[in-house]
């Protein structure tokens, strides 16, 4: 099985990341996806990609980080210390000097996709989200940067299905065949509908493995794994967040997507085995790994 969706990059790794992988392949997770969601993390996701046979990366800037873009200092650290970063000037989506750091973060041969791209706007007036002139702004200019390295998409969308659909109707050309897909995918049949319209995959987490409705949704996430296609459904864990049952309350990891597919499975009433070898064939069509 493959997590396409993870942050090993993500400080809550930062003490056993490499143990934490070496288990996932143990427990039979064929290749994993390590996301950035600022120009720092998505370095570290590319440093980390290198290390291992199976471990890719994605690159991006995600929509809480939109107003806060970076690049590498002018004067870098010793050797095997890390990089420092420095804060570009707001205005234009934060400058051009992070999508010039993010291509060349992108034209790295284990780059599999640009994201977490998108928009969020989850209580955004209350939760200090950035605001959504500027997150389009971002989110535009990276489906222009993945057009141009041909590089599918990984979408992130909390409650702004509607833009984030008109904006890639407005780009179709520029995107990729296949486009991509939406991370931890949320909302109602008929979005999920227009998703699947326009060529894209949908990934599901361990939150789908959760009872009830969230907060501000109308479905439950079953439902929307039992209407999407296999050949169309994604499995991911978003490590460390999104925990499924019965181990939720932990940190999550890679290894929990075997949970996210045995989960699906019973939902689609298929065998896991067929589930996992669909899945599998999926996230090899669209990354190219």
């Amino acid at each position: 099985m493959i997590d396409v969706h993870c942050h090993l990059n993500f400080h809550a790794f930062e003490k056993d990341c490499d143990e934490v992988i070496k288990r996932a392949f143990e427990a039979s997770v064929s290749k994993i996806i390590n996301v950035g969601t600022k120009i720092d993390s998505s370095q570290k996701a590319v440093e980390l990609a290198n290390k291992y046979e199976n471990l890719y990366a994605i690159v991006g800037v995600h929509p809480h980080h939109a107003d806060k873009l970076s690049r590498p200092h002018p004067n870098p650290l010793p050797k095997g210390e890390g990089t420092l970063f420095l804060p570009l000037p707001k205005g234009e989506g934060g400058g051009e000097g992070w999508l010039e750091e993010l291509e060349k973060l992108a034209k790295h041969p284990k780059v599999v996709a640009i994201g977490e791209i998108g928009m969020d706007y989850y209580r955004y007036k209350s939760n200090d989200i950035v605001d959504p002139k500027l997150q389009k702004e971002v989110f535009i200019k990276q489906i222009e940067l993945a057009h141009k390295l041909k590089l599918p998409l990984q979408i992130h969308n909390r409650h702004a299905g509607k833009d984030i659909i008109d904006i890639l109707i407005n780009h179709k050309s520029y995107l990729t065949n296949p486009p991509g897909m939406f991370h931890c995918m949320s909302g109602d049949i008929e979005f999920l509908k227009k998703v699947l319209g326009l060529g894209f995959y949908v990934g599901f987490d361990g939150n789908i493995t959760y009872k009830g409705i969230a907060p501000h949704e109308t479905i439950e996430l079953k439902e929307l794994a039992r209407y999407a296609p296999l050949d169309r459904i994604l499995t991911e864990t978003d490590s460390p967040f999104l925990t499924p049952e019965p181990m939720r309350g932990n940190r999550n990891k890679p290894e929990y997507v075997i949970i996210v597919g045995r989960f699906i499975a019973e939902l689609k009433n298929v065998p896991f085995d067929a589930l996992n070898a669909q899945t599998t064939k999926n996230a090899i069509e669209l990354f190219g790994i």
